[in-house]
């Protein structure tokens, strides 16, 4: 008891670190938090007086426990990734979450999280525990069963894809914003030629619906196709509260007073070159949007 006492602080003071890994590993914060939970599980079984670095420990264990989940998950999944949007982190719109900005650390946006998605699980942890938590090649190597000369290419590799794919985000929020109000009010006004002035002429719209009804989901390209979208979406009579998705401007949308949606927007030089929604009932049911509020009862 008195051990158990001592060690569960120190795990304490490494579990934002822990979640942070684990959540660009898997792209689910959920799914994160039980990686982390089971780290604990086995950290409370282990000899803990053989354990010279507790976060390296702690670390490799999470590592291995994600790459598990995400060879596991791809057994699984069958269907296409291209419309399959991560889980988003939702904030709202004048403050991130002080719970989050570990999380948000390096700017892991939605788009950053969708190409990760599409990586090999070696590749993405290699990636994720080199690039971004400094984890040497040589403490990698186990983790992925290869050489560190290997474990090294799969983060080039990775990188490569990461570099090639991701756009590069604007910094200023307030510029991001209105952007994002522009094309709301777009949108709302059925103003077509008004849509595509804030669109990237090879936008990318990513509409994540679940498993059923089959085809639900979508992916969408080029300004076009994507304003001919919003201007749909704008005639179901949806509400939109600004909200911080994964540090960027977003957007939840509500219906009826029930969250239907969660829009993230990755805007870069002054237009938006992907959008990417979860409209999962499933999965946003899982997500904590009680600080965003549902919509006044005029407004529906």
């Amino acid at each position: 008891m008195a051990e158990h006492d001592w060690l569960a602080p120190r795990f304490e003071e490494n579990r934002n670190h822990l979640r942070a890994v684990a959540y660009r590993m898997l792209g689910s914060l959920s799914e994160a938090d039980d990686a982390v939970q089971e780290a604990w599980l086995r950290l409370s079984r282990y000899d803990v007086n053989s354990i010279e670095n507790l976060r390296a420990w702690l670390t490799t264990v999470v590592a291995r426990l994600c790459l598990d989940m995400l060879r596991s998950r791809r057994a699984r999944r069958e269907e296409s990734f291209e419309a399959h949007v991560p889980e988003p982190i939702v904030s709202r719109d004048d403050q991130i979450d002080p719970e989050h900005e570990v999380l948000l650390a390096n700017s892991v946006g939605l788009a950053l999280l969708v190409v990760l998605e599409t990586l090999d699980p070696a590749e993405r942890l290699a990636f994720v525990l080199h690039d971004m938590f400094a984890v040497s090649f040589e403490e990698i190597a186990p983790i992925v069963g290869r050489s560190a000369t290997a474990s090294r290419q799969l983060a080039s590799r990775a990188r490569r894809r990461v570099q090639g794919e991701v756009s590069v985000p604007d910094v200023d929020l307030n510029r991001q914003r209105k952007v994002v109000d522009a094309f709301l009010a777009a949108a709302h006004s059925g103003d077509f030629k008004a849509l595509l002035t804030v669109l990237d002429p090879d936008v990318v719209l990513r509409a994540d619906r679940g498993a059923e009804p089959a085809g639900a989901s979508r992916l969408v390209r080029g300004a076009r196709a994507v304003a001919e979208q919003a201007l749909t979406f704008s005639r179901i009579g949806l509400v939109a509260r600004p909200a911080l998705v994964n540090g960027a401007a977003g957007i939840v949308s509500f219906l009826n007073g029930q969250p239907f949606s969660v829009l993230g927007f990755t805007v870069t030089g002054g237009k938006i070159v992907e959008i990417d929604i979860l409209a999962d009932p499933a999965r946003l049911s899982q997500l904590d949007l009680r600080l965003l509020g549902g919509p006044d009862p005029e407004e529906h």
